[in-house]
């Protein structure tokens, strides 16, 4: 059985673990995809115009024979309304409320696009292609002691990653932050951060979760709350990922 580093909160070496079968699951990224997609379209909140938006008014047509445009026109007015070529007309073909969103994917292929997306997790290669930066030195699946869990300051998490050799990954994400183009910049989303370290603990009550809150990029996650949308954002296996051993444990019973 295959074997990984267990870094200690210094950064060194402090032993062994045997690492869980599941991350032997090859490599599905049709499978991936197809779930993390489902996953965000079964997010999406219905939306639409109220019913008769555009209709509510009290409207004649002139008919022809005045030189304007057969379109309804305000009773007793000229303003014409209610066509979509009209200011304050309706709207031409707006999105409806009862358009289903909803994708289905099977249980079975849910399960493996987890499992696939946890065991990319554990390949250098796969991390590497998706962009991450990390010493070649590195071993992977990344582990750490439990000691971890209780570091409180975000330095300390810093450093730590920094020791281990995931400090490149931070600064990608620290720097690479970005204006986002197009609208959603005027909708309180208006800068893009990179995706960077992900760290699995074993419960969520653990003081980590937020001293490590405040790094660009970083992502706590209990280990029960792990699906393919956290472990391959937007579909793309290989996030680089950092084990506690308890949660490391609890990962060998999948």
């Amino acid at each position: 059985m295959a074997q990984t580093n267990v870094y200690s909160v210094k950064g060194e070496v402090a032993g062994k673990v045997d690492v869980p079968a599941v991350f032997s699951t090859p490599y599905r990224p049709d499978v991936i995809k197809k779930a993390v997609l489902a996953a965000a379209a079964n997010k999406r909140q219905p939306y639409g115009p109220a019913k008769g938006a555009g209709m509510r008014h009290s409207v004649s047509t002139w008919g022809k024979g005045r030189g304007v445009a057969r379109v309804q026109r305000i009773a007793a007015g000229r303003k014409a309304t209610e066509s979509p070529n009209n200011v304050s007309g309706r709207r031409a073909h707006p999105p409806v409320p009862e358009k289903i969103w909803d994708m289905k994917v099977n249980q079975k292929e849910r399960a493996l696009a987890r499992k696939s997306a946890l065991a990319a997790t554990g390949c250098a290669d796969c991390v590497k292609a998706r962009g991450h930066q990390f010493d070649d030195a590195v071993t992977f699946p990344v582990v750490v002691s439990d000691e971890v869990q209780t570091i409180a300051t975000t330095a300390e998490v810093s450093a730590l990653l920094e020791k281990i050799g995931l400090g490149y990954d931070l600064d990608r994400a620290k720097f690479g932050r970005k204006i986002r183009a197009g609208k959603g910049k005027m909708r309180n989303r208006r800068y893009r951060t990179p995706v960077s370290v992900l760290i699995v603990v074993a419960e969520r009550e653990v003081p980590i979760f937020k001293s490590a809150a405040n790094l660009p990029g970083v992502q706590i996650e209990a280990v029960s709350n792990l699906s393919a949308s956290i472990l391959a954002p937007g579909g793309d296996a290989g996030r680089l990922t950092v084990y506690t051993e308890s949660a490391f444990a609890k990962i060998g019973e999948w």
